[in-house]
């Protein structure tokens, strides 16, 4: 299937109408790079053509919706609702549009090619952006175009806000969050991307579950440096800058962050503790008697409970040396840091100098962005989310959590009290493993049953 066929609107199914948008939008390489530093920088041009390319596929919902640029790449959509108030306390839905890199190499299918393989519930949709999140923008989309045929206005406005820059600075959203609060909008409810349906992620908890980030960790980049007389490599002294750098490395990884449960942390295991056989259950439902074990213990469980305890930092790039045979004469690291949100930059900035401890590393903070605010896990927004979700699966254990990740939604905490990250889609951990890596891919079952659930919640607004 040709990119021109497979993003026609005259497919009659609308499964297979909205399989074909996704395709066509994967194939776009909106790639978004960082605006300093060495490497190229974004190419404008993809993102013209994304944004055409939405107009395009859905003509109903730019002839009903009002679209604004906002940003360098950023687009704001506003569906008007028929409450005379209508304006003044909006649903806002966020997705973004911009991918982070890839090549072929490694890939099991190009990641520019939205390739289609298998059938029944191994069909699966193949690409960067599957996930994160152009598979949650096309659904949006899917959605409201959905309804708009259906004759469907919500009670009040929704507004759809996709960035363009997401995975680099998130200037678009900034400023789209700039722009409603000077408009005095106050959603009722922001929803952007985060937790999703996942299964065999928690001890002793065996059925699927959701996870809805009731906030998230902030994000800081901190550059590591040292400065130092070059040389010939012939005759090294016995601490060369890259040696000074890696001594501070590995004082960084030995002195990992404190761990603790904070409030969030205890909610979401009573809720799925309750769940977990036995003895599991017996102790999770009395977290607060057992956090101390309980922080032991989960401290064993992997990458992925272990983010949720702590502060974590990663060292990120390296960069020394221009020649084989000459000693570097400036060595560099930058380290990505995930702030708890009982933390802040400050601590966390103080807890890695107090670990290098080596006057001769400088440390440089880039780009500090304080943890979120926690938004609560009950009221009208909570319940009409939960439901939604419910309604497209029945039963479903749903849980509140810290996201480890950083998004577009931590700049509207400012115009809003209710602020959730969720992505309604069934992932496995497989499948969560390839976000920012290799063969990032949706299955198409999963992808239609949050058109549905994102159907359930524009309903409820």
């Amino acid at each position: 299937m040709s990119a021109a066929s497979a993003g026609e609107t005259s497919i009659e199914n609308p499964d297979e109408r909205a399989i074909a948008r996704l395709q066509a939008l994967v194939r776009i390489p909106t790639v978004s790079r960082p605006a300093s530093g060495p490497g190229p920088r974004t190419d404008p041009e993809p993102f013209a053509r994304f944004a055409a390319e939405l107009e395009r596929l859905y003509p109903r919902v730019h002839a009903h919706l009002k679209r604004e640029h906002v940003g360098a790449r950023g687009l704001l959509y506003r569906w008007a609702g028929r409450a005379s108030d209508a304006a003044s306390r909006p649903t806002v839905l966020m997705a973004h549009a911009d991918v982070v890199p890839a090549t072929d190499e490694g890939w099991r299918h190009p990641p520019f090619a939205a390739e289609r393989t298998g059938s029944g519930d191994d069909e699966t949709v193949w690409g960067r952006g599957t996930i994160d999140d152009k598979g949650a923008l096309v659904a949006l989309l899917e959605a409201v175009d959905r309804l708009l045929a259906a004759g469907f206005t919500p009670e009040h406005d929704v507004l759809l806000s996709f960035g363009g820059d997401e995975e680099v600075a998130g200037d678009d959203a900034r400023a789209t969050a700039a722009l409603l609060a000077e408009r005095g909008v106050r959603p009722a409810l922001v929803l952007d991307e985060g937790g999703a349906i996942v299964q065999d992620a928690f001890p002793g908890v065996t059925e699927p579950f959701a996870l809805i980030g009731l906030t998230e960790k902030g994000i800081t980049t901190l550059r590591l440096r040292v400065e130092q007389q070059g040389g010939h490599a012939s005759s090294p002294p016995p601490f060369a800058a890259t040696e000074r750098l890696a001594r501070a490395i590995l004082r960084l990884n030995a002195a990992p962050s404190r761990a603790r449960l904070d409030p969030t942390m205890r909610r979401m295991i009573r809720t799925l503790g309750a769940r977990a056989r036995q003895p599991l259950r017996f102790v999770f439902t009395r977290v607060d008697l057992f956090a101390p074990l309980l922080v032991r213990v989960l401290l064993r469980r992997g990458s992925e409970i272990t983010a949720l305890l702590r502060t974590t930092r990663a060292v990120t790039e390296l960069r020394a040396g221009h020649a084989a045979n000459a000693l570097p004469e400036h060595a560099e690291a930058t380290v990505n840091m995930r702030i708890a949100p009982w933390s802040s930059v400050d601590e966390a900035v103080g807890e890695v100098r107090r670990a290098i401890d080596y006057e001769l590393v400088e440390i440089e903070v880039l780009q500090p962005s304080e943890p979120s605010p926690v938004s609560p896990a009950e009221g009208p927004a909570w319940d009409d989310l939960v439901a939604a979700i419910r309604e497209t699966h029945p039963g479903l254990l749903v849980s509140p959590y810290v996201m480890m990740q950083a998004s577009d939604s931590r700049f509207f905490t400012g115009i809003s009290e209710h602020v959730y990250r969720f992505a309604p889609f069934r992932l496995s951990a497989e499948e969560r493993a390839c976000l920012h890596a290799k063969n990032e891919r949706i299955r198409v079952r999963a992808f239609l049953e949050g058109v549905q659930t994102y159907e359930a919640l524009l309903r409820r607004r």
